[in-house]
């Protein structure tokens, strides 16, 4: 049984079987990247109602065993051949496994680094297990010397499938230790970056608009300085740490910082240590991760403590006022309707919104092709860190004149006469009402596509039927999913919706499908909320 020939016939099925059955895994590692690496956060989304990762696991296990066991007895005739025979099942049902599972994550899989040692080590784990099979299997068929054992001793191998979503983690877990050693080491050197830099350095957070105020905050200040601003919603410490790889050679640089637990804002400042801070609003969004009001308002609120004395912490208007009092040291410049600086007389149109910008006692006409109110409220926050930092309100307004619409936030795209909405980053109450009122704007048919708003926590249920009675009076309303669209569906129905014009799909290319068939010139269709796989 342990002869070299026999030892290397263990080592090749075993290592051939890891190799196939690691061709199964990109979904589900791409799912775990865009869970960052989040075994909890994964172990959520392989459980969720509706999720066929695990179904799909298990009946590929179950034909690989049929066959398996089918062509062991079938070629009993052959000898000791007979044993290797029911190995073909193996290829060809991977094979058709791959072929099913082509469709590519809406949020494709990246080949980083880390993902590729993810990947190696599972593989590793898989090859472990199954080699562990195989000699436990040729053990029992040795020592029992059945004929029908020794035909089927390559069976046990059919079980790796079942339980390949959970040895990703196992993988997952034997990387973290890498990883985190390696990011320590990657974020000392871009705090130092940071610490040393003598630009001056803007946080900016909040519920909703980071990334939009950010922007906006980035194009004013670059018709006057040199700026740098974090990419896209890079709003991690990796993220950040990534976006000062090059140096900061820089008048300003602009941090957008992002949290979903008590904490990480105030880690995020101590990487960044900035002088000047931006609060946008607070609204009940992450609630699933902070658990409450009060441990959502002190979160935000860190970025108070976390910036340097004397500096100025413009905030909105919205949900801000238990967070307030934790400005402590700072320069208070609130901003809204009864604010310091503000959006005033906002007027909004389909091709764009005008407002008297207020900055202090001055008054400025403004007008941009941002689209929505909210899009007036989010300049104003921008313009009011720019005029506090020496700008004057006409460069303000003229620079507000050029601001381009930030990708995927309200992005209007034209094509064959339909009006398309990207909002599919817009993951909030406040955001979603906003798209939906700009949606009413536009002439023709209007259309909505969404799969609901996540991470609410108890709030989910409730909220998600609020955004379906919203839907009411749409001429379609498109649902996507099944994450949610339970509570949206029930929302819009109950207050009157039209179920003729209500359409529930499992997917996104789905609904496109469904689109192609209805779409006709004049409409407008708004994307709102493309949930990343992982919901």
């Amino acid at each position: 049984m342990f002869t070299l020939i026999s030892v290397t016939e263990y080592v090749v099925v075993a290592l051939g079987a890891a190799l196939l059955f690691g061709l199964c895994v990109f979904n589900a590692l791409g799912a775990l990247q865009q869970s960052g690496y989040a075994a909890k956060r994964y172990a959520h989304w392989l459980g969720r109602k509706g999720n066929m990762t695990r179904s799909r696991f298990t009946l590929l296990a179950f034909l690989i065993a049929l066959s398996m066991l089918v062509l062991g007895i079938a070629f009993s005739f052959a000898g000791k051949w007979a044993g290797y025979v029911p190995l073909v099942s193996v290829p060809l049902f991977v094979g058709l496994y791959c072929v099913a599972e082509r469709r590519a994550l809406k949020v494709p899989l990246q080949g980083t680094a880390r993902a590729k040692r993810v990947y190696a080590l599972n593989l590793l784990v898989l090859a472990v297990l199954a080699f562990a099979l195989v000699v436990g299997a040729n053990a029992l068929a040795y020592y029992t010397e059945e004929a029908l054992v020794s035909h089927l001793r390559y069976l046990p191998l059919a079980l790796l499938p079942l339980l390949q979503p959970w040895l990703l983690l196992a993988a997952n877990a034997l990387e973290k230790p890498f990883s985190s050693a390696k990011n320590k080491k990657y974020l000392k050197k871009a705090e130092q970056t940071l610490h040393n830099a003598s630009c001056v350095k803007i946080a900016v957070t909040g519920s909703f608009a980071k990334t939009s105020v950010k922007s906006y905050l980035a194009q004013i200040l670059s018709s006057r300085y040199k700026v740098i601003a974090t990419p896209a919603s890079y709003n991690t410490p990796l993220g950040i740490a990534k976006s000062v790889e090059g140096g900061l050679d820089c008048d300003f640089f602009i941090a957008e910082m992002g949290a979903r637990h008590t904490g990480d804002i105030a880690e995020l400042c101590r990487l960044v240590s900035p002088d000047h801070c931006i609060l946008t609003g607070i609204c009940p969004q992450h609630m699933e991760t902070f658990g409450s009001e009060q441990a959502l308002v002190a979160a935000k609120s860190e970025i108070f403590a976390g910036t340097k004395a004397g500096g100025f912490a413009v905030y909105g208007d919205v949900g801000t006022e238990k967070a307030v009092p934790y400005i402590k040291n700072l320069v208070k410049v609130p901003v809204g309707e009864h604010g310091e600086c503000g959006a005033l007389d906002v007027k909004c149109t389909s091709s764009g919104t005008s407002f008297k910008l207020a900055l202090g006692i001055r008054q400025t006409e403004c007008s941009c092709k941002l689209l929505g109110r909210h899009n007036a409220y989010d300049v104003a926050l921008a313009a009011a860190m720019a005029y506090k930092l020496g700008m004057s309100a006409e460069e303000i307004a003229e620079a507000v004149s050029r601001l381009e619409c930030v990708p995927h936030r309200l992005q209007p795209l034209f094509s064959g006469g339909v009006t398309v909405l990207d909002d599919a980053y817009n993951a909030n109450v406040r955001g979603a009402e906003e798209a939906l009122f700009v949606l009413r704007l536009f002439g023709g048919r209007k259309i909505v596509v969404t799969p609901g708003i996540v991470e609410l926590g108890v709030l989910e249920e409730s909220e998600n039927a609020a955004l379906g009675e919203k839907l009411v009076g749409l001429d379609c309303v498109i649902l996507v999913g099944d994450t949610l669209v339970g509570a949206v569906k029930n929302g819009y129905l109950r207050a009157g919706g039209d179920a003729e014009k209500l359409f529930v799909l499992p997917t996104l290319e789905a609904a496109k499908k469904k689109l192609s068939s209805l779409l006709q010139q004049g409409d407008a269709v708004l994307f709102l909320n493309d949930l990343p796989d992982v919901y």
